[in-house]
């Protein structure tokens, strides 16, 4: 396995590593928002709920219909060394409760988007969000993201976190839809 050095891209030490004839391999980026537009996030579920998908919480008893959406799902995931999901087994997905809370989107009966997300250090922090192939540029992500958001706003939550693989550029352009501001964006390096 190479030495991968993870390290942010404004850090003096990308330059020492380039020198030193290791090479980018990967890049990813974090995102923050801080008191969000309530009527921002509003929008975004009502899209999707008026395109006909319905939007809720997600208890344990849908560890099941989650885990296939992610096994669908999961060759999509972009791997990097700092980025990447393991969906594992139907065990690791049972594992999300009771410490996360699970939005899902459902068009019918089938779920079609899901976004994980828990109280870290203060933040909302949004773990992944996962949406089919099928329902892709729809809405899907920003809208079960809103919800998140919004059900965090009602507990007294007001700041988030969230982030990924640079090559996944539409699940950074889903967050900043919903107001999420560029903070980090980093580089992974390897020698080889």
């Amino acid at each position: 396995m190479p030495d991968y050095q993870i390290v942010r891209d404004d850090d003096p030490r990308c330059a020492e590593l380039e020198a030193a004839g290791y090479r980018v391999v990967a890049e990813s980026w974090a995102v923050r928002l801080f008191d969000p537009d309530r009527e921002l996030l509003e929008s975004a579920v009502l899209r999707a709920t008026a395109g006909g998908l319905t939007i809720r919480e997600l208890g344990p008893e849908s560890a099941e219909t989650l885990h296939k959406l992610e096994k669908a799902n999961e060759a999509d995931y972009p791997y990097t060394p700092a980025t990447h999901r393991v969906v594992g087994e139907l065990a690791d997905t049972r594992g999300l409760w009771p410490g996360n809370r699970v939005f899902g989107a459902f068009d019918g009966n089938r779920l079609v988007g899901a976004t994980v997300i828990c109280e870290k250090d203060g933040f909302g922090d949004t773990a992944f969000t996962s949406v089919l192939a099928t329902h892709r540029r729809r809405g899907v992500a920003q809208a079960v993201k809103a919800a998140s958001i919004l059900a965090f706003l009602d507990i007294g939550i007001t700041r988030f976190s969230t982030g990924g693989a640079a090559a996944n550029q539409a699940s950074l352009r889903a967050s900043q839809s919903l107001g999420y501001q560029l903070t980090e964006q980093w580089r992974t390096y390897s020698p080889e």
